[in-house]
């Protein structure tokens, strides 16, 4: 008999083909996945060699009985199979967002605690080369006392992408889900995981989008943007998600610190960039600048000699991770093989789940909330 740890997948769109790749290459089975669309989940388990496939989720948990389930659909689809994987006594690993609010990720959270179950949240980029490598420079006193985070990003999606789970709450959409969640694991895992306090505001600059049959694959969704976007037979729907968004926060800083670190999160989703995307990290005594909106490098260091020089990454962090190129499997693939380690005994650095998931959850509430505001009349 085999001694691997068995997986059960349940999506299989992009993050579904991708959790269970990465679970191979952690060392893991995958026993079988669960999509919507029968002619599509018997397609991607054919061609994935996955041994069971069906709709039925309850079903696939009562046949497979696996070890670890994956979640990888949207998030607002993710409360009930988690509940129903939790109380089977699954272990969970999620992608984000953990679900559509913080009442049912904060449920999921204490249901997990209860059934003592290891959940892994997938807000992953944290383990992109240069984010591990700017946290070992702010560990070792490189920076200083760290002061400062900016993260500004501008994606330039197209305003007619086909109406789907991302333009509305109920389904886990937004931008705040599925970036700034990215995002604040990043700044949480170089500065620090105490997060003090916040204020934020959104924009909704997509009121509406076409409707368009056929989209599967969300990385493929521009390939259906209708020709003729005046056409009078298209059908709109309403969007209710943020497109654009502003945070700012002050968290605790893991280091001896004065003061909490000032964050700034600017998220454009739906307006060009000028110059690169980018993550600095500013302290009393330098800095660190990464390209890329996920921070995908190259690394440039700013201290006593008073320019901008870029750092190669040391051969341990590249050691460290595995040998994928592309950045969302790498980081997915890491993280399940954290997982695995961890529940074959082996001891591993620590990892997010849902607590994390959970709070992040309800930092997204709050901020959608957008009541921060103080207004000024006329007399002022």
């Amino acid at each position: 008999m085999s001694s691997k740890l068995t997986v059960l997948v349940h999506g299989t769109g992009f993050a579904g083909q991708g959790h269970a790749q990465a679970f191979r290459d952690a060392g893991a089975d995958i026993v079988g996945i669960v999509g919507r669309t029968p002619d599509v989940v018997e397609k991607v388990a054919k061609d994935m060699a996955i041994p069971y496939f069906g709709t039925d989720w309850q079903l696939a948990l009562e046949t497979c009985q696996p070890d670890i389930v994956s979640i990888a659909t949207p998030g607002g689809a993710h409360v009930e199979p988690i509940t129903q994987a939790i109380q089977f006594g699954c272990h969970v690993f999620c992608d984000k967002p953990l679900t559509a609010s913080g009442d049912t990720s904060q449920a999921l959270y204490e249901l997990a605690e209860a059934k003592q179950v290891k959940t892994a949240f997938a807000a992953s980029f944290r383990y992109m080369p240069q984010i591990m490598h700017a946290k070992a420079l702010v560990a070792s006193g490189r920076i200083g006392e760290p002061l400062e985070v900016e993260c500004i990003s501008h994606f330039n999606l197209d305003r007619h992408i086909p109406f789907g789970w991302s333009h509305t709450i109920e389904n886990g959409g937004g931008r705040l889900n599925n970036n700034f969640t990215h995002l604040l694991s990043i700044v949480t895992s170089v500065i620090g995981d105490n997060i003090l306090a916040l204020q934020g505001e959104v924009r909704n600059d997509m009121p509406q989008a076409p409707v368009v049959n056929g989209v599967h694959n969300f990385t493929q969704r521009r390939n259906f943007i209708p020709k003729d976007i005046n056409d009078p037979s298209l059908e709109w729907r309403d969007c209710d998600v943020e497109w654009s968004y502003t945070v700012l926060m002050k968290i605790e800083s893991r280091l001896p610190a004065k003061q909490p670190v000032s964050v700034l999160f600017k998220h454009g989703g739906l307006v060009p960039r000028f110059n690169e995307d980018h993550i600095v990290f500013h302290g009393s005594k330098g800095s660190i600048y990464i390209k890329g909106h996920y921070g995908s490098g190259p690394l440039y260091l700013w201290d006593d000699n008073k320019e901008w020089q870029e750092i190669d990454l040391p051969d341990s962090i590249r050691s460290a991770l595995p040998d994928i190129d592309d950045d969302t499997q790498r980081s997915w693939t890491h993280l399940a093989t954290q997982l695995v380690k961890d529940l074959s005994g082996e001891t591993v650095e620590s990892y997010q789940g849902f607590k994390e998931g959970a709070e992040y959850q309800k930092i997204i509430d709050l901020i959608r909330q957008n009541d921060r505001w103080i207004e000024l009349n006329s007399s002022h």
